[in-house]
């Protein structure tokens, strides 16, 4: 099936094994661009080379983190609205409610099961029209 009419779906980990299953997970039903660094997602997102419905980002990476790569995705004008869900192996409740503060749209602990994570993606998306 092509990616015509399929919302975008930007992953950012610095896990190989994480954006491949969440790639599998997500492919059938989004296109999806996969990302190992915050500073590349920041790089595609300010060039416009990829224009996504929803970010899941990792927390804990090399380099910038996940809190940072937020904020400056937040501080890009044009997508200060975009729903970015955490999806994290920090099953830690100071940190979901750090997220939910700084306006996350979900968080979402890994490793996450398939049914959980398409729920979860198409509940946000349905939000966002």
């Amino acid at each position: 099936m092509d990616n015509a009419g399929k919302k975008k779906v930007l992953l950012i980990d610095d896990d190989e094994m994480h954006l491949i299953t969440a790639e599998l997970y997500l492919k059938n039903d989004y296109e999806i661009l996969k990302v190992k660094s915050g500073e590349e997602a920041l790089s595609k997102l300010n060039n416009n080379e990829f224009a996504p419905n929803l970010i899941l980002l990792d927390i804990v990476m090399d380099g910038m983190n996940g809190w940072e790569v937020f904020k400056k995705i937040r501080a890009i004008p044009s997508l200060k609205n975009l729903p970015i869900a955490f999806l994290t192996s920090e099953n830690d409740q100071a940190e979901k409610d750090r997220a939910t503060k700084l306006g996350a749209a979900d968080y979402i602990t890994k490793p996450f099961n398939m049914t959980l994570l398409k729920s979860k993606v198409k509940d946000i998306l349905s939000k966002k029209k």
